[in-house]
């Protein structure tokens, strides 16, 4: 074989090799995406690296940090170790067990009256007016963000779930911009990376609309979402 077939014979097997590895990825992007539709992104959350007794004080060497998908989170789950650490546990956990809120007693409190790495953050939200008069400060509300597509299509999908609501305020229409629907203001206890989320939302969305959830349900569900075009 001559070296200029052989030279067209590697480049045949390389750009086939491209093209496989290519399809390759495309298949597993598909089927991550297939996946957190099912199960959520994954979102941090704090474990106890070794088995930990009751009433026992945490440090930084106690804790880890996993990926989980959002709807094996439970619902008071801590997101960073700084929210734990200096606290005691109330019950044993087991190397690997969640450190959550309840397993704390309560985690461990900034200055500002929120827990290490959470944030309060206010947004604009439609319906406002019902929910307050029957929705008090402290209450679980999941997110409902509805986006607006080209040529009037459009699209709603369960932003956040199992967020607690610190105050709803009366606000004028069009607080957001582009929206509006608004006609109140909620602060919202959210993560850091769940602020920047509503922050975007509230400033390119359509409408944002929060969605009361009965006392004492944590309960986590797949991510949902309705185009217009499936009406």
């Amino acid at each position: 074989m001559s070296r200029r077939a052989r030279r067209r014979r590697g480049l045949i097997l390389l750009s086939l090799a491209l093209a496989s590895g290519g399809l390759a990825a495309s298949r597993v992007s598909d089927t991550v995406e297939r996946v957190e539709a099912q199960v959520g992104r994954p979102q941090p959350v704090v474990v106890a690296r070794r088995e930990l007794r009751a009433h026992a004080r945490l440090d930084a060497g106690d804790l880890a940090v996993r990926e989980v998908p959002a709807r094996f989170v439970p619902g008071d789950a801590l997101a960073s170790p700084a929210e734990a650490v200096g606290a005691r546990t109330a019950v044993p956990l087991a190397a690997g067990g969640y450190v959550t809120a309840g397993a704390l007693g309560g985690p461990v409190r900034s200055r500002g009256g929120l827990p290490r790495g959470q944030r309060a953050v206010e947004v604009a939200v439609a319906g406002g007016g019902p929910l307050a008069d029957g929705t008090a400060p402290g209450a679980r509300v999941d997110v409902l963000v509805s986006t607006e597509g080209q040529e009037g299509s459009g699209r709603t999908f369960l932003a956040l779930q199992d967020v607690q609501l610190l105050s709803l305020r009366p606000g004028s229409a069009g607080t957001a911009e582009g929206d509006s629907k608004a006609d109140a203001v909620a602060t919202l206890r959210v993560t850091l990376r769940q602020a920047v989320y509503l922050t975007a939302a509230q400033n390119f969305a359509r409408e944002v609309r929060l969605v009361p959830r009965p006392p004492g349900d944590r309960a986590r569900s797949g991510a949902a979402g309705l185009s217009s075009g499936d009406l």
